[in-house]
This record gives C-alpha cells, structure tokens and sequence, in this order.
C-alpha cells in the first residue's frame, strides 16, 4: 500500500472504529475487549486507543488488528471498507514479486448463462428490494446454498466487452458477518455494470453509486449507473475511464451518498477525482439510495 493510503486508514477515529466494531463507547470510554474489564478503562483520543488497566494501545489500524486477529493487510482493507476510504492499492512491496493466480473465467461463466435465483434471492431482490426483473437478467445476478445451506447471491463483473472479470458473492442471512465474499481466485473487482458504458451518449447522466445493491435500484429507477468496486477500491484505470467519459462524451457524473459520515467521505474523495460530480441529498429517513428507492415505489 502507499504511504498516504496507510495514513488516511490511521487518521481515522479510533472511536468511531470501535462503535462499527460493535463496542459500547460512553464519553469516550469503553469496557476493554483485551482483558476482563468491569468498569470502563479503555479510552479513544482522536484516531489513539488505550487501556488505563491492562496496558494495550495504539492507533486505529492495530486496534482492528488486535480486536479481529486480522494481519495488517486485511486490518485495512476492514478500515476501508467499513469507512469507505477510497485507496489506490493492498499491494505491499513484498507481494510485488508474487505471481497471482490468473481469473479463469472458464470455470465461472456458465452459472451466469442461465441465472437461477433461489427462493432467498427472491425473496431479497423482488419482495424486498423491489428491483425491477429486467435489471436481475440485464447483471445476470444468480444464487446458490454452501455446504451449511447458507443462501448467497453471486454477482458478475464484467468489463465493457462483456467478459467476466470477476465475481463477488453476498450472504443472504440477515446479519451475517461478512456480508460480502470473493471466491478465490475471484478475479479483478472493477467497476460495477461496465457493459452500461457502451450505452452512453453525449451529455448523458452517469450515477455512481456505493455497491452493487444501489446500482440495481439505481437501474431500476430508470437511470444509467455503476458502482465504484468494494466500496472503496478504485483503481488508476477506472479513474481515467471515467475522467475519458467525461472528457470525450461530456458525462455527467451524480451521486446519492448513503447518509452517513462514510457515504460524505466516499463522496468528498470521488470529487478529487471527478471536480464535476454532482451530490444529490438522501432524506434524513433513508440510509442510501436503496431504501429512498423503495420510498419512490411504495
């Protein structure tokens, strides 16, 4: 990872990581989870953590370390997902040497031929998302049940070619952990619905949007739109392939940022990257643009 990526995870409220960790935190103050504590003894200072009994401390990144037993790598690729803080990379210069596996789309294209939605893929997508069945065919979105009878959603990626780039799988068990999953091996995680690409016109209205979920809804409101990958990974490549749409075919670029302090930070980066982006404001009852969809339909 670059430097500046690392310190943006670092800089980030240790408190508020403690609170998306599911931790208790009163004026500053929590129980530790580093030892049997019976009165608050674990304090947070800015992006700084530290038990006044048992001695543990750092800074936001160890904190996630220590709590998730996650090496450093995965202790911010959490941060950044949870918080969507845009970074260009997970590489280290230690893994710069070695050779990943290639994506062999061979042994994946066929569940996306003929998508087959289970009875909980059904359930998620059309009684309670309300997305629209042409927008389902159009991502090709299918299901299956693991060993343990776990329902998942497996979603395509595709490039503007319309070959399969890689696959994330959703669980569909409400409050499951982890939500999202990539098979290994799962290939690049790119931008969301590139095929949409090939449809835009000059001065057409492009919706960027923060997963998969909300470009379904997004799509089935009637609107062109991708999703940024992971939440949070976006690539050199996918920033100049926005900023040609915007220069060759004068794209305009919207968002609806989920209404959180996350969504306002994901915003604020793609602005850097794209001075055009246009906000458009969530209801303060709507957490993102699925739920404000379902409000528009109903």
């Amino acid at each position: 990872m670059e430097r500046y990526d690392i310190e943006k995870l670092r800089s980030l409220s240790c408190e508020g990581v403690a609170q998306r960790l599911g931790i208790k935190v009163h004026r500053h103050k929590a129980l530790c989870c580093f030892h049997n504590d019976h009165t608050p003894s674990l304090t947070f200072r800015k992006n700084k953590f530290k038990c006044w009994s048992c001695g543990e401390s750092g800074d936001s990144i160890s904190f996630v370390q220590k709590v998730l037993g996650k090496d450093f790598l995965d202790a911010c690729r959490w941060l950044a997902d949870e918080h969507n803080v845009i970074v260009t990379s997970f590489t280290t210069p230690e893994d710069s040497g070695v050779q990943q596996k290639p994506f062999d789309a061979s042994r994946y294209e066929r569940f996306f031929e003929r998508p087959w939605l289970n009875e909980e893929a059904r359930k998620f997508l059309f009684d309670e998302r309300k997305i629209d069945p042409r927008v389902v065919r159009w991502c090709r979105v299918t299901s299956w049940k693991d060993r343990s009878g776990t329902p998942w959603l497996q979603i395509p990626y595709f490039n503007r070619e319309g070959k399969l780039i890689g696959i994330q799988n959703r669980n569909l068990t409400k409050g499951a952990t982890p939500r999202f999953r990539f098979p290994q091996g799962g290939g690049s995680i790119s931008l969301y619905n590139q095929p949409v690409l090939n449809m835009l016109r000059p001065n057409d209205t492009l919706y960027i949007c923060e997963g998969a979920s909300d470009t379904w809804s997004m799509l089935s409101s009637g609107h062109k739109a991708i999703a940024i990958p992971s939440a949070t990974l976006l690539s050199k490549k996918d920033v100049e392939l926005l900023q040609a749409l915007s220069s060759e075919l004068s794209v305009r670029f919207e968002m609806w940022p989920d209404n959180d302090a996350p969504g306002e930070r994901l915003f604020l980066q793609l602005k850097e990257v794209l001075p055009s982006l246009i906000r458009h404001q969530l209801p303060q009852n709507c957490k993102d643009y699925s739920e404000y969809y379902l409000t528009q339909i109903l």
